[in-house]
Formats: C-alpha cells, structure tokens, sequence
C-alpha cells in the first residue's frame, strides 16, 4: 500500500468524537461565539495614464446565516452601483472613472460586522440549505479551471473501506489533506489554488489546501464549494489586515453544508479536531466560488477567485503590483 493511501486509511476516525464547547478556553478556540467590528476595504490604483478609462469591481459582503453586514459608506470617485455576477450570485461594487494628472485613483469602502460562530455538527438551528436544486449539485459538482475533478486525484483516494456516508468521507479526507500538506509560503508557486499542483508540492497556503480538498470531495461526489474573506486575529483591539483568507464547505444531504479550515489547523494543531465542522467568528466572506465572470462582464478572462478589487485600465486588466491594497479593522462595542 503507498504512503498516501495509508494516511487515509489512518484518518478513518470515528465520527462520534467530542467536539470542544463554544467558549472554552482553550489555546485557539473562541472566547466567545459572536464578534463585532467594523471592517475597511480599500485600494490605491497607481501609474495611471491621464485620460485612461478605469474599471472597478470591488467584491462587497453579504448578509448570510452567519454574518450580519451593513453598509456603512464608501468613498469612491465617481458613481457606483451594485451588481451581482450570476453564477454564485456574490455581490460587486463597480466604478468607473478617468484617471487625471494625478495619475492614481483610491477608494474605500466601509461596513459594520456581526460575525457568528459556526458549529455545523452541533447546531440544530442551521438556516443553510439542508438539500440542493439539481442546479446547486452541477455547480458545486462540476470542476473548475484549477480544481479538477477524477484522475489523478481520485487515483489517491482509497475508495476500499470508505465511509458510505457524506460525513465520514468529509472526515477521511480532512485529515488526508491536513496530513499530506503543510502550510508554508516560503517558496514559489503557492496561492493559486490549484488542485494538482498541491497535491505534488505538499505545501502551499489556504486556498491550495482548499482546492485540494474541493477536488477530492467532488471527485467522490460530494458537492464542495470555496469561500474567501479575510481573517481577523482572535485578540480584539483595532488593526491592517495583510491579506485575505479562505475555507471550504462540503455538503451533506439533509444536514447542510460542513465547514473546514484545514490550513488555519495546520497552522494550529491543538484546534485540528475543532477545524472539523466549526468555524471561528474572527473572520469576515466576502465571495464564493472559483473562474468569477463578473457584472458588467470583465474584458479579461474569468477571475481565479475574487476578493481583491478587479482593475482594467482601458480594457486591459491592470498589472496587480500597480495596485497597494489596504484593509483594516476595528472592534466596537455593542
């Protein structure tokens, strides 16, 4: 039997483990199960030709069963106006505007927050989908540019002595992907999320660990799907945010969508059984799914994922180290 296969064969863990209460003290587990704070999105847009036609697409977050999101002001140079792209249906802010002498175009965007706790295995009170139109399961089936489905992917999954069930696969190849892969961005080639190449490089950041768990999940017929956001860090207090952070759902068919962060328990192992199902409330989506086409559609191809601002400058998209992305936060008191 190869290593790989062993590996899966040893997450075979049983699924009544005790799962750690909300609240506890623990090193790493929430203090408490609901975060407010208020979050700023912005970006510099930089070395702009004078004259030149700029386009904006900012992913905005939306109001789900575990985030509560109000808008509260933006600081934009010219008329914005909301849409949604189709498919996954994540909500934009678009703008667009000439660049003057200047030769740099900044904007802000404002909301306040209530981030929830999730705990999928233990809350009877879920609001997500408990089942999935035809049309949910294609999408959330099918594979997308860098996520593959098949394969050589299926190729690594043992299917002798699987769970049957949804559930205890979902569990088997958490702990697959959290064993085969380390979380490092120390070298080249890392943050694309792509499917195959994490599954030979064993390392990688978020949205490389996600991917390699989408494609495995799909290719056993287990619709998956990817969210972006951005991470809080657990002590509150007000602070920048250097960059975004991502996990995946995978679906369970009359007991709803089961949330992993299998690079956040790579980072932190004593909440590797945590990670399984719970998400913390230090954290705030902003979109869902992989190969974005945007509203109005954008002039370059499909978006990877989508939670940094979309720049095109004459129709082109713009080079993104001529964009100095700026995010932050703050905790409030309610």
């Amino acid at each position: 039997m190869n290593r790989i296969a062993t590996i899966l064969l040893i997450g075979l863990l049983p699924l009544d483990f005790a799962l750690p209460a909300g609240g506890a003290q623990k090193e790493g587990l929430p203090t408490t199960s609901i975060r407010h704070f208020r979050f700023h999105y912005g970006a510099s847009i930089q070395h702009l030709n004078p004259g030149s036609r700029v386009q904006v697409w900012s992913p905005m977050p939306q109001t789900t069963s575990h985030q509560k999101i109000k808008l509260l002001g933006w600081d934009i140079p010219a008329n914005a106006r909301f849409t949604n792209e189709a498919k996954y249906g994540n909500q934009i802010i678009y703008f667009q505007t000439m660049a003057n002498e200047s030769r740099e175009i900044t904007f802000q965007i404002s909301c306040q927050v209530e981030r929830h706790e999730v705990r999928s295995l233990t809350d009877t009170d879920d609001q997500l989908a408990k089942t999935l139109t035809s049309q949910q399961q294609i999408k959330f089936l099918t594979a997308n540019q860098r996520v593959p489905i098949g394969g050589k992917l299926l190729a690594l999954i043992p299917l002798v002595d699987l769970p049957q069930d949804a559930m205890g696969r979902g569990h088997v190849l958490y702990n697959h992907v959290g064993d085969h892969m380390r979380y490092d961005k120390s070298k080249a080639g890392y943050g694309h999320g792509d499917a195959l190449w994490a599954c030979e490089s064993r390392f990688g950041n978020c949205t490389d660990f996600h991917s390699l768990f989408i494609s495995m999940s799909r290719s056993l017929d287990i619709p998956a799907k990817f969210v972006m956001g951005f991470p809080l860090p657990q002590t509150r207090g007000q602070g920048q945010i250097s960059g975004y952070h991502c996990w995946a759902y995978f679906h369970v068919k009359n007991r709803g969508w089961i949330p992993v962060d299998i690079s956040e328990a790579d980072k932190h192992p004593q909440m590797r059984q945590y990670y399984f199902g719970n998400l913390t409330p230090d954290r705030i989506e902003f979109s869902t799914g992989r190969d974005i086409i945007l509203t109005p559609r954008q002039s370059g191809p499909p978006l990877n994922y989508f939670v940094y601002p979309h720049v095109e400058v004459d129709g082109k998209p713009w080079p993104l180290e001529q964009i100095s992305n700026r995010f932050s936060y703050e905790d409030i008191e309610i």
